[in-house]
Parts: structure tokens; sequence; C-alpha cells
């Protein structure tokens, strides 16, 4: 097995075989950054060019355009709080605070470094997992998937910041939006209002877009300002800084990688959904939570090393049994039959050099984007410095075209506006977005498991070992902030008990 592990690697070095990577890695890297095109839809365009190209060149041109859309999506939710990718909308929370303060190389720093460790991390773990990932997969039921949907749900107290109230209601509105659409078990619409569009539900990346870009282009045009609000006299100045410090929260890295492997392992669930769980794990690992959102270092490493880390996990399940991750993954099956290739025991056997191939293009891919990403690094910074009355005509075609290419109905672009508008309001009065999106993505998800779960074994899924476990870790989530928020009020409290006393003596 070692053997063909690193002679696949040899095979990735052939002349046609790389020429086919950059050529696909140049389209990636276009890809993510203009928000809202994706992945999934790059892959789809670029399949028929695949017909008649062998196994491993199909998926050297294809696997290196999906793998660098997630790494360069980051360089847009950095510079301009427009997610490129609809899973790196958790970048923006901290990400893009930190451009307006000046210090735009040190975000890009951090963010690409830390994808490009997810993404080692991410096909290491591929590489071992494969062959032991079907018996445990399989023995994963719709309980077990609700309750890991509820434990992404839970962090929305962690993602609430000291106000779960707000952060409370914020997820129940995000709730009735995801309730929107078709019911998916009486096949009857809910909040339609006799729109035929909405029997689709709320597009997630006309929202995302919204919430998020359009929220902050709308700020920027109001403000007359540029992006950033200090001038470094070098870009590169905190790049040092930004690369440093992923390797001091490598803790989190680490953490955040295998929470993307882990959800993108389960059918359905979604790069958003794993990204802001990382997102909220690493803000309440940290001792600093209050950051977060405001331009936090561990923010934008725990949701740049997710988003690469995420699309290995979503490989697994595609590759040892022919269900896919995700979305994109689906397309990519596509690319398995038009190479004559069958995902499961044939791709751990027969094929298992194109396995291996797979793994080792998603490392080299993520490296080569990095590498040109950090030399363009002076170029893509000084656009924060551009006014915003020249940025926001841009930008704003940009979201246009990122929500209409969704689905091609100009009512996504309707999404949008109405989305960025209650961006706007969030952000003058203070209420968080997070909660909301992640209650819209995981909306959807917890409904259809829980159906499933109740239509299978009633309530007895309830006593199930594995079930008991989630809803140990939930209540833990849930009960943190608080024993965290005791505790420092006690030592306030201690605090100003000692100042008083020393000031009496």
């Amino acid at each position: 097995m070692l053997e063909t592990f690193f002679s696949s690697l040899v095979g990735i070095f052939e002349p046609v075989t790389f020429l086919t990577m950059l050529v696909g890695i140049a389209i990636g890297f276009v890809v993510g950054i203009l928000p809202g095109l994706g992945g999934s839809v790059s892959l789809a365009l670029m399949l028929p060019f695949t017909f008649y190209m062998e196994p491993v060149q199909a998926f050297a041109f294809l696997l290196g355009m999906y793998v660098v859309t997630a790494t360069t999506g980051d360089i847009t939710s950095v510079l301009f709080g427009v997610p490129g990718e609809a899973t790196s909308a958790a970048t923006v929370l901290d990400g893009y605070p930190l451009t307006r303060q000046g210090q735009a190389g040190r975000a890009l720093g951090g963010a690409l470094v830390s994808s490009a460790m997810g993404a080692i991390l991410g096909a290491f773990v591929l590489a071992l997992s494969v062959p032991i990932m079907r018996p445990l997969v399989l023995a994963l039921g719709p309980p077990e998937f609700f309750m890991l949907t509820i434990l992404g749900l839970s962090f929305v107290i962690a993602l609430s910041g000291r106000d779960i109230v707000k952060g409370l209601v914020m997820a129940a509105l995000g709730f009735l939006v995801s309730m929107v659409g078709l019911d998916p078990q009486a096949g009857v619409p809910r909040y339609a209002f006799d729109s035929l569009y909405l029997w689709d539900g709320i597009n997630i990346v006309a929202l995302v877009v919204g919430l998020f870009g359009g929220a902050e282009l709308l700020q920027l045009m109001l403000s007359k300002t540029s992006i950033s609000q200090r001038m470094s006299a070098d870009p590169y100045a905190g790049l040092g800084q930004g690369v440093r410090e992923v390797f001091k929260h490598w803790t989190v890295v680490v953490r955040s990688s295998l929470i993307g492997i882990g959800i993108g392992i389960i059918p359905g669930m979604g790069g958003s959904v794993s990204q802001f769980i990382a997102y909220g794990s690493a803000q309440q690992a940290s001792k600093e939570p209050e950051k977060f959102g405001k331009g936090s270092m561990e923010g934008v490493v725990a949701a740049g090393a997710n988003n690469n880390a995420k699309d290995s996990g979503s490989l697994i399940p595609t590759i040892a049994f022919g269900i896919p991750g995700s979305v994109s993954m689906a397309v990519l099956l596509g690319a398995f039959i038009i190479s004559g290739l069958n995902p499961g025991p044939e791709m751990l056997n027969e094929n298992l050099d194109v396995t291996f191939s797979m793994v080792w293009i998603m490392v080299i891919a993520n490296l080569i984007a990095v590498v040109v990403s950090l030399l363009l690094l002076r170029q893509l910074v000084k656009l924060s410095f551009l006014k915003g009355t020249w940025l926001v005509p841009f930008l704003l075609i940009l979201l246009s075209i990122g929500a209409f290419t969704a689905n091609y109905a100009w009512q996504d672009v309707v999404v949008m506006l109405v989305a960025a508008a209650l961006g706007v309001v969030c952000i003058h009065w203070d209420w968080p977005r997070v909660p909301f999106l992640l209650a819209v993505v995981l909306g959807a998800t917890a409904e259809r498991y829980l159906f499933l779960s109740y239509s299978l074994d009633g309530w007895t899924w309830l006593r199930e070992p594995v079930v008991l476990i989630l809803a140990v870790l939930i209540v833990l989530v849930i009960a943190l902030p608080y024993v965290r928020r005791s505790r420092d009020r006690r030592r306030d409290e201690a605090a100003r008990v000692a100042e008083n006393t020393e000031v009496s003596r």
C-alpha cells in the first residue's frame, strides 16, 4: 500500500497531469474570489471537459479546481466582507474587522496558512481512514444525525456573545426562515404566500451574500471611506505575525480540522454547518471569547482550517461507498461515472492509486494556491484602501451576480437585498447575525432527521447510547458559557473587594 501511496505522487507530476491540475487551480482561484459561483457550480460546468481524460487527469483538473475555491474564497471574505463561497461566511466574522483595523495582511496570512494546514491534515486523515470509515458511517442512523445537528445548534449560545436572549431570538427567526418552502413530509407549501419561488425555500447563497457582504457594502457606502481605516506602511508587515499566530493556535487548527472532517463525512450536513460549529467551538475554548466577531485571530484560524479539511471529510463517504458527503461530491460522482470508476470496494482495491492520487491532489493544489495568494498579497491588500465610492459599484455587481447565479432567478437578488437590509439593522442595534444563519442552515436538517427518527423507532431512539452521549455534550455546551460567566463575575467581585480593602488601609 505504501508503494502505491508514493507512486501515485509521482503520477501527479507527469507533465500532462500536472499541467491539467494547474489549469484547474487557475479556474478555481478565479471562481473562489467571485462571490456566489461556488465549487459545485464550477464542478458542474467543467465536468464535460473530462470526457476524454484519464481518471487521474480528470480528478487532478476537477479536484484541483474545487479545493482551491475554498482557499481563495477566504480572500474576498477578509478584504471586503463578501464571502467568496457560502462556506467562507465564518471567515468574514473576524477577518473583515481585522481588515478595517488595517491588518488585512495579518488576517490573510492567518486564513491562508491555516487553510493549507487544514488541507494537509484533512488529506492525511483521508488517506488513513478510507478503509475503516464504511462500517462506522453505516452504523449511524437518523437519531445520531439529528443529535449531531442539535449539537451544532447548541453552539448558538456561544455565538451569541454576552446577550444570550438576542441570540436565541435570532435563532428562532432563522428556524422560521428555514421552514419556508414545501413541507418535506406532507408535501404542502409552508409560508410560501402563493409564490412558486418560495416553494424551494430561501436560497442560502443569496442569504449569506446579502446578510454579510451586502450589509457590509451598505455600511461602506454610507461611511464614504475605504474598507481599511488605518494604512499600513507595508502590506506584508502583518503577514509574519498572522503566520506565527496560526502555529500559536495549533490546537484550534487541529480541532477545527477534525470538526470539518467529522461533519464532512455526514451526508447532507454541509460545509456551512461545519464551519460555524468549528467557529463556535473555538469561541467556547478561547481565553478571550469577547474578541470573537471583533477581530479575533482564533476565529480566522478556526474558519480557515475547517474550510479545507471538510473537503477531505466529504470525500470519504463518496469514495468508500458512493454516498456523496455534499452537493459538490454529488457532482463529482459524475466524474467517477465518466471515468468508468465505481465508488466502493473497487476504489480501495483495484483503483487504490486513483484514491491516493486524490489525496496528493488536495495537498498540492492547496499549497500552490496559498503560495500564489501570498505572492499577490501586496496587490490584494491594496484593494482594501481604495475609496468605498470606487469599490461599491463593482462589489454591488459581484453581489448581484453571486446571488443570481445560485438559481438564475431574479428573486434571489431580492432575497440578497432584504438580507442586506436585515444585516444593517443587526449591525446598527448590535444583534448577532451568526445564530440566525446557523439556524437557517441547520433547521431543515434537524427537521428531516427528527421525522425519520420518529417514523422508524417512535421515541425509543432517545435511549440509544450514542444519542445519550451527544445529549450530555449538548448540555455541557449550553452550560459552559454560564459557568464561565459566573466564574468571571466571582473573580471580578473578588478583585473589587481586594481593591476596596487596599484603599481602606
